[in-house]
Formats: structure tokens, sequence, C-alpha cells
């Protein structure tokens, strides 16, 4: 497997929404999505019921592509034209460590680069030109 780079998409509480539309406009396939509802529960804070259908994250595939799409889940704050991302996908922690402190010299990490209950590291990072990265390891901590 080599490394990725795949658009990702942040909306506002209308992922569910744009998956329908990119289903019907671009013949997307819907091959992985996981609610709000469905990740793992953190006691100290629960989750409102409203928000439990909220899309945690998706993977459609439209052709050959991947393109992948969530509801504001990160704490940033949303400015509707600036929610589209760049996933920099590796199977190789050490590139993902690699790809994230080149990205971060003159920029902003806004997640550290850590393990995550869906990858062995993730973080997310804006370059000193204003570009959102998130740096993902395929596989599972």
């Amino acid at each position: 497997m080599s490394t990725n780079l795949i658009p990702f998409l942040e909306m506002n509480g209308s992922a569910n929404e744009a998956i329908a539309l990119y289903e019907k406009a671009l013949d997307a396939k819907v091959v992985y999505k996981l609610r709000l509802g469905d990740v793992p529960k953190n006691p100290e804070s629960p989750l409102p019921p409203e928000k439990e259908d909220l899309i945690s994250y998706a993977i459609l595939k439209i052709g050959d592509a991947e393109l992948q799409i969530s509801d504001l889940v990160t704490g940033s704050n949303y400015h509707k034209g600036t929610q589209i991302t760049l996933v920099v996908q590796t199977p190789d922690k050490d590139k993902a460590v690699q790809y994230f402190e080149a990205l971060k010299e003159g920029g902003q990490v806004n997640e550290p680069l850590q393990a995550s209950f869906f990858s062995p590291a993730y973080g997310n990072v804006t370059d000193k030109f204003g570009v959102t990265f998130r740096i993902l390891t395929k596989g599972r901590q």
C-alpha cells in the first residue's frame, strides 16, 4: 500500500445530506460510515441525543477516487468555503511522523500526532500557507 492524498470535507451538521447528494449527483458509493452515536463513549463528555446521527467519519468512492466526509467533530470553528482539508494516508507510522513534522514548520498544530482508536498515528496540522492536512497512519492502534 502506498501513501495517498485524499480530499476531506468537514460539514456543519449536513454530512448525511451531502452524502445523499453525492450518491445521486456523482454516483458515489458509501464504503464506510460511522455515526457519532457509534464511536467509543466519553463518560466525562456525554453526547446529546440529537447529535447521535451526525457523521463522525465516512468514506465515499467516486469512480477510482476516494472522498472522506464528516460533520464538525474536531472542535475547530466552521467557516463555509474552508471546510476542505487534505488527508495524507500512509501505512508507515514513521512516514506519518516525517510528514507531520515537516508540515508543522512555520505552521500550526491543530491536533498533535498521536495514537487514536482508529489509527496508530493521527494528527491535524495547518501548514505555513494555510492548507490544513490530516496525517493518518492506516490501521488501528
